[in-house]
C-alpha cells in the first residue's frame, strides 16, 4: 500500500547559517553526492515517498558549493521523486560542464531514453532498497544484474544505498557482476557492526578488486553521537587502507531524513580535512577518482 503525500513526515532543513570551512578544497573538488530538491510547485514529489524534504533548490546548492570552494558536482536522485528524473535534469542542463547525474529509472524506460540521459550527462543509476515502505523484498540481484547489463554499454555504474552489514556474502554475490558498483555512505553499515563485520569486509574486497567505489558520506547517519562523528573514524580508515583509488567525497546535502542535530556543511568538509591530511591523498578523492568515475571534463 503506498503512503499518500500526507502521511510522509517533513524532513528537518539543512542548517542556513551562511560560513565557510576552514579547509580549501584542491582546484576541481567534486561534491559526489547531493540531491536536489523542488521547488515542489515545479517539479512534485512522488505520493509513494516516505519523507517529504523542504525545497532545496539548484540555487540553494550553487550558492552552497561556492561558499565551501567546490566547484563541480553529482547529483543523486532523491527517492522523493521515484524515476522521475526532471528536477535533476533541470539541473544539469543548467551547467552540463559543471554537473553530472545519477538517476533512477523505471521498468518501461527504452535504451534510447538511457541514450537521452546520458547526453544529459548522467553517468550512472541508483538503486535505493533501503529508503522505500516494502523492505522484505531484500537484494534484488536477478533485477540488479539485468539492469547493469542494460548500462554497461554506456559505460555507466550502478549504484546502490543498503546496508552491507546484512550480506555477509557481498564479495561473492557481486564478483562476476557487469558495471562497476558504487556504495552510498560507507556502506550504510552502522558504526555499532564495527569494521570487522563480514558484510563491510566483502565491500573492501570488492574495492581491493576494482570492481566498487565508496562514497565518504553521511557519517552521521550510521552512528549514534553528533560531530566528530568519532565512531566513524575505523571506517573512513578502513576503506582509505582497502584502496584510496576507489574512493569519492560528498556533501549528501541537504541531509534528509536526519533526525539528531543537524550538521553544518561547512564542519563536515572540515571533519574530511580531518580525517584526510594528506594532500596528495585529498587530491585523488576529490578531484582524480570523480573525473575517472563520473567522466567530467578537463578543467581548461
Amino acid at each position: 500500500m503506498s503512503l499518500s503525500k500526507h502521511s510522509a513526515p517533513l524532513c528537518q532543513a539543512p542548517d542556513s547559517e551562511i560560513r565557510s570551512p576552514q579547509i580549501q578544497f584542491p582546484n576541481g573538488t567534486v561534491d559526489c553526492h547531493a540531491h536536489v530538491c523542488g521547488p515542489a510547485d515545479q517539479f512534485p514529489y512522488a505520493d509513494e515517498r516516505i519523507y517529504t524534504p523542504p525545497d532545496a533548490t539548484l540555487e540553494s546548492y550553487t550558492d552552497l558549493l561556492k561558499q565551501l570552494g567546490v566547484d563541480r558536482a553529482v547529483l543523486v536522485q532523491p527517492s522523493v521523486y521515484g524515476s522521475d528524473n526532471r528536477a535533476m535534469l533541470a539541473a544539469l542542463k543548467s551547467a552540463p560542464e559543471k554537473f553530472r547525474g545519477v538517476a533512477v529509472i523505471g521498468d518501461n524506460t527504452s535504451d534510447l531514453e538511457l541514450e537521452n540521459l546520458h547526453l544529459a550527462g548522467v553517468r550512472g543509476l541508483r538503486c535505493n532498497i533501503v529508503d522505500v515502505a516494502d523492505k522484505s523484498a531484500g537484494l534484488p540481484i536477478q533485477y540488479l544484474t539485468t539492469l547493469a547489463k542494460r548500462i554497461a554499454p554506456l559505460g555507466w555504474h550502478l549504484e546502490l544505498l543498503m546496508h552491507v552489514n546484512e550480506y555477509p556474502n557481498l564479495a561473492n554475490v557481486f564478483d562476476d557482476f557487469p558495471v562497476d558498483l558504487v556504495f552510498g555512505h560507507f556502506g550504510y553499515s552502522h558504526a555499532k557492526h564495527g569494521i570487522n563485520d563480514l558484510g563491510f569486509q566483502g565491500m573492501l574486497e570488492l574495492m581491493r578488486q576494482k570492481k566498487a567505489w565508496v562514497k565518504m558520506t553521511g557519517p552521521y547517519r550510521i552512528c549514534d553521537g553528533d560531530l566528530p562523528y568519532t565512531d566513524m573514524r575505523p571506517f573512513n580508515d578502513a576503506v582509505i587502507a582497502a584502496n584510496s583509488h576507489q574512493l569519492i567525497w560528498g556533501s549528501d546535502w541537504p541531509h534528509v531524513m536526519v533526525k539528531k542535530q543537524m550538521p553544518h556543511d561547512a564542519d563536515l568538509c572540515d571533519l574530511f580535512g580531518d580525517w584526510v591530511k594528506d594532500q596528495n591523498l585529498r587530491n585523488s578523492i576529490l578531484v582524480d577518482n570523480p573525473c575517472i568515475l563520473y567522466d567530467f571534463p578537463e578543467l581548461s
